[in-house]
């Protein structure tokens, strides 16, 4: 019975989740702003933070993780491979700079607020640890944003996937090396060395799979098979990188979907995919940020700190990597589209702060300020990136 009553409770929740999120996700439309920001903000509406409807349960978290990486899937399955390949080296310098700038702002602010500690000491590795939550990128509201935008595909877009994929590569090394100060088990060099036989497997393995999936889509061209198998595989690349070989589940997806991406069939594996992202488990993912956010703990000193965190953690991204994109010849409005693209946390930021957690650099009292700092970015960035499209749109019509 206990088990009948916990079933209609999830349908209950699912019901609620799903309704809200596309009701606000329209509202935000009609806004003309961008649906996801709608949908976050009906998570934070239905969860503990306002009416209370719904909680954060591990099956509405799981279900969001599906969100993601099927996210991120569609995204390599879109991504112009050749276009990828041209911008990957400008693609690791952004990405250098979003890691480096706001690993250093961060530190300094934690320091700035609870004075300057000797290098060393446990209060030094905790600053260095805010600063590395801030390295986290979260592209797949971006993705989200510029998918609505059309500009998905543009170099541009396919700049930010490419930077915030090396970045979040870059960032676990980081996060490996700050926690391997607290913990004598942890060894920074097995995991770079882990993170190499990664992508060396997923080129080797890739071009095997990839011509597997040639000969499938020559028998069997456009059936529904094709994108059954094309989501296991989804699936099960993104369950080795994060098993295996401790990189995030959604840069095996986005790697899945890239080895994909050249086959004849991808738009059509990319619908059917789209059919349940886009009903189901992409609003759970988007509403589940907000459902996340509780204010109960805050008081005037960690409200202070805070707000500050989440402007220099935003403010970090766009100068970092806003100023490396300029650096390599970009426009400066595309440099500012690249570094505002880049400045969204999600679940990487999470997951780093739940790491931080069990390694006693971060208490539960900050977690707040990596919640608030997601709640803001994801908000923020999509309606910015519509602004900045919509002026140099505005600026090409009277040209």
């Amino acid at each position: 019975m206990v088990i009948i009553m916990e079933a209609y409770e999830v349908l209950r929740d699912l019901a609620i989740i799903i309704f809200t999120a596309k009701f606000f996700g329209v509202v935000a439309r009609k806004c003309k702003a961008p649906q996801v920001v709608g949908q976050i903000v009906a998570g934070l509406l239905i969860g503990p933070c306002v009416f209370g409807w719904v909680s954060q349960t591990d099956f509405i978290t799981q279900m969001a993780e599906i969100g993601v990486v099927l996210l991120m899937f569609e995204v390599g399955l879109e991504t112009d491979l050749k276009e990828l390949v041209k911008t990957g080296p400008i693609a690791l310098l952004i990405a250098c700079a979003g890691v480096f700038i706001p690993l250093a702002m961060g530190a300094l602010l934690y320091m700035g607020f609870y004075g300057f500690a000797p290098w060393g000491s446990e209060d030094f590795y905790k600053a260095v640890f805010m600063g590395t939550i801030m390295t986290a990128t979260s592209v797949s509201i971006t993705v989200a944003s510029l998918q609505e935008l059309g500009k998905i595909k543009s170099k541009v877009g396919t700049t930010i996937v490419s930077a915030a994929i090396i970045d979040d590569v870059i960032g676990i090394i980081v996060l490996t090396f700050v926690i391997g100060f607290k913990s004598p088990d942890s060894h920074p060099g097995t995991v770079i060395l882990k993170t190499i036989i990664f992508f060396f497997i997923a080129i080797a393995g890739g071009m095997i799979v990839f011509k597997a999936f040639l000969l499938l889509d020559k028998r069997y061209p456009h059936t529904r098979r094709i994108p059954i198998v094309s989501l296991a595989f989804c699936f099960a690349l993104s369950y080795v990188a994060e098993k295996y070989f401790g990189i995030a589940d959604i840069t095996g997806a986005y790697i899945a979907g890239i080895v994909l991406c050249n086959l004849s069939d991808n738009t059509y594996i990319e619908r059917k995919v789209d059919v349940s992202s886009y009903m189901i488990f992409g609003p759970l993912f988007f509403a589940s940020i907000g459902l996340k956010t509780n204010f109960d703990s805050m008081d005037s000193t960690l409200f202070a700190f805070c707000i500050c965190f989440v402007i220099v953690a935003l403010l970090a991204k766009i100068v970092g990597c806003g100023l490396a994109a300029k650096l390599c010849r970009y426009t400066l409005p595309d440099s500012l589209k690249i570094g505002v693209g880049m400045m969204t946390r999600g679940e990487v930021a999470l997951i780093v702060a739940q790491k931080g957690l069990a390694a006693d650099l971060l208490t539960a009292d900050y977690f707040m300020a990596v919640i608030l700092l997601i709640l803001f970015s994801s908000i923020a960035t999509p309606i910015i990136l519509k602004f900045l499209y919509g002026r140099d749109a505005g600026q090409e019509m009277t040209a």
